[in-house]
């Protein structure tokens, strides 16, 4: 499972770095997410972008994310959505609980995190 995990204090974002997101590597993707959150995370951007496509055993993990953060007062928000990965998470109608966001972008600055000059937010890979 490629993932790239870029931490500050106010929010967590981790960008899938896999075309699809589905049963085969659920296992190890909910366990690296989980060891960001049991790490203090209680803002999590998830970025799809480079997903373009999901399973419906990927809608559950990303669910059982949700509930992991909101357990622990969190929220989480999904980003980068491609037309076939956002049409299938609104037919199972995943945004009635969680955050669907075009971009990246739009996911931090609903957290409230301000671009800095060059448009990019003031996150660092860790």
């Amino acid at each position: 499972m490629q993932l790239s995990v870029a931490r500050n204090r106010e929010v967590n974002v981790v960008r899938v770095k896999e075309s699809r997101l589905t049963y085969p590597v659920l296992a190890t993707f909910y366990a690296e997410v989980r060891q960001i959150v049991e790490e203090g995370a209680q803002r999590l951007v998830i970025d799809l972008e480079a997903v373009t496509y999901i399973d419906s055993a990927a809608v559950g993990c990303l669910i059982d994310i949700h509930n992991l953060l909101e357990r622990r007062d969190g929220t989480l928000r999904l980003s980068g959505l491609q037309p076939r990965v956002e049409t299938m998470l609104l037919m199972v109608g995943v945004q009635k609980v969680m955050h669907l966001d075009r971009k990246e972008a739009d996911a931090l600055a609903a957290f409230g995190l301000p671009p800095r000059p060059n448009g990019e937010f003031a996150t660092h890979t860790a």
